[in-house]
């Protein structure tokens, strides 16, 4: 899933689909900036780390998922305008309308299917965004900035996992794919349940099923990256 999302990231960047309403009222200097992009992406993250460390603090379940349905909506109205594009169809607001109930569904009626194959086309078009707006040279300090960031999260802060069990525990979601898998031992759990309660009603029965998980930053940068460079040598 990883590698195929890569591939629609790169479609999707090369079709240039990204809405108007993206666009920043800027200057014309500072539209042919990078770094001036670059330091607003800083300021940016920065300020919604902090946000998203106050949102787990303080269990802000409802202000988070606004959040995430209005940014997993955008993208993948990006991701399918580019699709449609292929069938003829240009305008954006068909996209956006067939978006709105798969971010919908993905919130609040969420499954394995629904989740991982929406996260398929959120990156690519989170992706689309911000490809027009870094450099070659700018993608990379981007990329330093961000494993500096990781580093501190992770091994000191515990930030990382705190967020990551806020989403699950709390939200019920999580930002990039999660696949279920059986191990042998589960299996036979599976097996041994199925034969014990044989023809009962097996309602609050259940076995822990172990998740393989892969966090969306760790697929949304390597798009960014690519379509970076790929519009550049282009």
């Amino acid at each position: 899933m990883f590698l195929l999302t890569q591939f629609i990231g790169l479609f999707v960047i090369a079709s240039n689909v990204v809405p108007g309403y993206l666009d920043s009222e800027i200057s014309t200097t500072e539209q042919t900036s990078a770094g001036y992009y670059f330091f607003q992406i800083i300021t940016s993250f920065a300020m919604a780390i902090l946000l998203f460390a106050l949102i787990t603090k303080y269990k802000l379940v409802t202000f988070m998922r606004i959040w995430f349905l209005v940014v997993l909506v955008i993208a993948l109205s990006i991701s399918l305008t580019a699709i449609l594009h292929l069938f003829g169809v240009t305008t954006y607001w068909i996209a956006l309308l067939i978006a709105i109930p798969l971010g919908i569904l993905k919130l609040f009626r969420p499954s394995v299917l629904i989740h991982n194959g929406t996260e398929l086309f959120i990156y690519p078009g989170l992706a689309a965004i911000f490809v027009q707006i870094l450099s070659p040279l700018y993608i990379i300090l981007l990329l330093i900035l961000i494993s500096i960031y990781d580093l501190w999260a992770v091994w000191h802060s515990g930030l990382m996992q705190k967020m990551a069990k806020f989403q699950m525990n709390e939200m019920k979601v999580f930002g990039g794919f999660f696949i279920p898998y059986l191990t042998k031992e589960i299996r036979n759990k599976i097996k041994l349940m199925k034969q014990k309660y044989k023809g009962k009603k097996t309602k609050g029965k259940g076995i822990k099923v172990p998740i393989a998980l892969l966090g969306g930053g760790d697929i949304v940068f390597p798009i960014i990256t690519a379509g970076v460079f790929m519009n550049y040598f282009q």
